[in-house]
């Protein structure tokens, strides 16, 4: 696919809520420049938010788009899935080439959440998506910084 290679490319998912210990959520962005910036706020047990930028190879973002792009994530349509509601957000914003894509939702908790929706077909694309993007992600993050164990 020609866009798979080819033009504009940026991702921003993000997961998050409100709750007890304040704005808790999980951020990362994938920038035109090959710029990878990740957040993580969770204020659980006075946790701190931890922040990670790094540049990514052309190669590293190729696949990123390949992951994308085999998904069929851009034929999708959000208006049928679940509203954010006190539970959370979930947020998936795509430009591969000249698509654009802005999807917003409940968080899922299980597939029984997505096999119950108004739209499970579109709803499992966007869950399995999102489950690849974090693997993918967690791995760049883990292989670049070296967490110390404490």
């Amino acid at each position: 696919m020609a866009s798979e290679d080819e033009g504009e490319f940026y991702l921003r998912y993000y997961v998050g809520h409100k709750g007890k210990f304040g704005h808790e959520f999980l951020e990362f962005e994938f920038r035109p420049d090959g710029k990878l910036r990740y957040a993580n706020n969770s204020n659980y047990k006075n946790d701190t938010m931890i922040r990670k930028e790094v540049f990514l190879s052309p190669a590293v973002l190729k696949e990123c788009r390949r992951i994308i792009s085999e998904s069929e994530i851009m034929k999708e349509d959000d208006n049928n899935w679940p509203e954010p509601d006190r539970v959370g957000r979930q947020e998936l914003e795509i430009v591969m080439g000249n698509e654009h894509i802005s999807f917003t939702t409940s968080k899922i908790g299980s597939l029984v959440d997505v096999q119950s929706s108004k739209d499970p077909e579109g709803l499992r694309i966007f869950y399995y998506l999102v489950q690849d993007l974090k693997c993918f992600v967690f791995s760049l993050i883990s292989l670049h910084f070296k967490i110390k164990p404490i």
